[in-house]
């Protein structure tokens, strides 16, 4: 024969109650936090990864055409002494 308490029913149910409290509060919580973290997320001005690829490759070609620019000066600068010395020397017009 088993007795029965009343003590120990009223603190089980106390403490079962307490359980499924803490249980809320802790999903309640979460849910707080995860907001709060979305929130300072969003504000932190990210770029989406579309947008990153995009100026990546912009970036990529300028500087292709960068080093395309440097190597048609480097040849320009080769031939302007060239014909600067070939107008040196020059012979004088038949008129002078």
């Amino acid at each position: 024969m088993q007795s029965q308490n009343k003590l120990f029913d009223d603190f089980v149910k106390v403490l079962n109650g307490a359980a499924g409290t803490v249980a809320g509060m802790t999903r309640e919580a979460q849910s707080a936090m995860q907001e709060r973290a979305r929130e300072w997320v969003g504000g932190l001005d990210m770029v989406s990864r579309e947008e990153f690829e995009a100026v990546k490759a912009m970036a990529i070609a300028a500087r292709e055409e960068n080093e395309a620019l440097k190597a048609r000066i480097a040849a320009l600068e080769t031939v302007a002494p060239a014909e600067k010395a070939a107008s040196k020397r020059k012979p004088p017009g038949k008129g002078a």
